[in-house]
């Protein structure tokens, strides 16, 4: 049987990292798309943790017989990975777009430049070989 103590713990850590994601949320600093997953690991913990009966049920159906609790890490270290592999995935493609980008960039420029170098230079105004008017301080 799983120790109140650590029933008591693991549920007050899963709720607070529930409510620290929906504030995250309010405050516009977390996408939804990115909070979804949050915020259902917080709730599977959170329901790990309060419903004591159910980790130990879960564990010996796992085989972890030693100590049901471990079960709440191995969720948590499943979760970190499935992150890690979604943030991955998202920096792969934003690293594919960043290449485009800068290719598009490059070709913009060279054809900036050959227009530039097609079009007279234009007349009037102050030219660079001018100096201001004496007396004046800029």
């Amino acid at each position: 049987m799983t120790p109140v103590r650590i029933s008591i713990a693991a549920s007050v850590a899963s709720a607070l990292l529930v409510l620290v994601v929906l504030e995250l949320i309010r405050g516009r600093r977390l996408k939804e798309r990115y909070a979804l997953l949050w915020l259902v690991t917080g709730v599977v913990l959170l329901v790990l943790s309060a419903w004591r009966d159910g980790l130990n049920t879960i564990a010996g159906w796992l085989g972890v017989t030693g100590y049901p609790p471990a079960i709440l890490f191995a969720v948590a270290t499943l979760f970190i990975i499935i992150v890690l592999l979604h943030y991955s995935t998202v920096l792969s493609t934003l690293d594919d777009q960043s290449t485009v980008l800068a290719q598009e960039v490059g070709i913009l420029r060279q054809r900036l430049d050959a227009l530039e170098g097609a079009q007279p230079a234009p007349t009037g105004g102050l030219s660079a070989n001018t100096s201001p008017p004496s007396g004046s301080s800029l």
